[in-house]
């Protein structure tokens, strides 16, 4: 089995193998992937450094080519790379060439991106003088990302800290690398320069403190958990490094009595349930008023059971396996803890056994909750939603907006006036109206609010925003 190395400095660099495990079919190896060391981390800094001044003032045409032939390559294989994201994730085949090609998407529209930089020349408030503000590249930015969308994540990433000049040193999540890894080997092929971006996998107490503790390290961007983001945080503020946290999410959707049912039903299985529930945009929180509950409960409750789980490239599949065994463990403890709350299971939760060993868990839908239990308040991170059955919409709203989070919220409903009211209104970034709370554009700003969220916006032209800075100059005509 080919083993797949880091790349540092322009060269593919070997270490400890470890095997990339396909959790629909536990026998199923993806393929051997080389854990970086603290020294191998120090040496891809060190590449990153030097290769900055050049690369932040390369030419637009050079970055537009770069970019653009690997998003061109990228959709060309999608089916390829599709195939590969859900043998080393999970989630099913069409979730992964629907990510893939969304990754493709970025890369071109960062590719555009580098043909339109900008920015503005104007007149000082001193006769004879002009003032021009410009954004220029960081540095070395350290890119950390999670193992629920392998190629996505990145890719919003990489693909801005590129075109906006910076160097970087990426460290994918341990339990997935397979898609990062193409990602990368796809940008050096397409002529990248060496030690522009460097690739190191491997575990985040040994990688990822790396990148943390360096002072050569100019931003880092993150998304994964609260509690490593807060580490981020803390490690960042001591040597006044800019730090972007992507974190967490309990998201809620409103049902109002005036929703259409199918509509609603359809989104919040969606929402919660799809991609195995593991998405930080995933709605664990379906606050329904009391006119439709009953009955929206119902439908819903079917739906559930009759969800298709099983091995992620079988076709039909609607619900792949739950990633690795710890994420397992955490989505049963919830569980239970919600049976001992006083919420009641309506359906699922039951552990599967399916023709391949793999993770597989029926998803999990509770009623008679309130919104002070925990699986109301903690992020499961899995297929466990709850109802919370509430009055009216003004008791709906209060209700989600009561929560640390602040990513994603969402409301099924046909009344203009509560969606007007809602979408200013809800404690979120992101805000949608009829449609899941988990989905959103490639070309649009992406982040959320209070604990789920700090720095600058991701993706789009908000990019900018971290991956640049401003600087104003002022010339004397005289």
């Amino acid at each position: 089995m080919d083993l797949h190395n880091n790349l540092i400095d322009g060269e593919w660099v070997g270490g400890e193998a470890v095997p990339n495990i396909n959790p629909s079919n536990t026998d199923d190896i993806v393929g051997q992937y080389a854990r970086a060391s603290g020294d191998d981390v120090q040496r891809a800094i060190a590449a990153a450094k030097a290769a900055f001044p050049a690369w932040s003032r390369s030419g637009l045409l050079e970055r537009h080519s770069i970019l653009s032939k690997t998003a061109h390559e990228i959709l060309a294989r999608k089916e390829e790379l599709g195939a590969l994201l859900s043998r080393e994730e999970g989630k099913t085949l069409p979730e992964g060439i629907g990510e893939v090609t969304r990754a493709g998407q970025i890369f071109e529209f960062f590719a555009g991106e580098a043909l339109r930089l900008s920015g503005e020349t104007i007149p000082s408030v001193r006769p004879g003088v002009s003032v021009e503000i410009t954004r220029e590249a960081v540095g070395v930015i350290g890119i950390i990302t999670p193992w629920n969308f392998p190629i996505a994540i990145p890719s919003w990433k990489i693909a801005p800290a590129l075109v906006y000049g910076n160097t970087i040193v990426f460290k994918p999540a341990d339990l997935v690398p397979g898609s990062s890894w193409a990602i990368v080997d796809i940008l050096h092929r397409n002529g990248l320069p060496k030690g522009v971006l460097n690739l190191v996998m491997g575990k985040g107490s040994v990688v990822g403190q790396a990148i943390l503790d360096s002072k050569d390290i100019a931003a880092v961007t993150f998304t994964g958990g609260v509690n490593t983001g807060r580490r981020v945080a803390e490690a960042s503020v001591k040597v006044m490094r800019k730090f972007q946290l992507e974190m967490g999410g309990k998201n809620p959707t409103i049902v109002l009595d005036d929703a259409d049912l199918k509509v609603a039903v359809e989104s919040v299985a969606q929402s919660a349930f799809f991609s195995t529930g593991q998405r930080c945009t995933a709605s664990s929180r379906v606050i329904v008023t009391e006119g439709i509950h009953d009955k929206f409960v119902e439908a819903l409750a079917e739906r559930v059971r009759n969800l298709k789980v099983g091995d992620a490239l079988e076709k039909g599949i609607e619900i792949g396996p739950v990633v690795d065994p710890g994420q397992l463990k955490q989505d049963t403890d919830y569980i239970a803890i919600g049976k001992s709350e006083g919420a009641k299971l309506v359906a699922g939760g039951d552990l599967l056994k399916l023709k391949t060993p793999g993770y597989y868990l029926q998803p999990a839908l509770f009623t008679e909750a309130t919104n002070q239990m925990r699986i109301s308040r903690e992020e499961i991170f899995g297929p466990v939603a709850s109802v919370i059955r509430v009055k009216n919409y003004e008791e709906a709203l209060a209700t989600a907006n009561d929560t640390d989070f602040g990513l994603s919220a969402g409301i099924v409903t046909t009344s203009l006036k509560y969606a007007t009211h809602f979408k200013r209104n809800a404690e979120a970034g992101m805000v949608m109206v009829n449609v899941p709370t988990a989905g959103v554009d490639f070309h649009v700003p992406f982040g959320g609010r209070k604990g789920s969220s700090y720095g600058p916006k991701e993706q789009g032209r908000y990019a900018a925003e971290f991956f640049t800075q401003v600087k104003t100059a002022y010339t004397s005509a005289g």
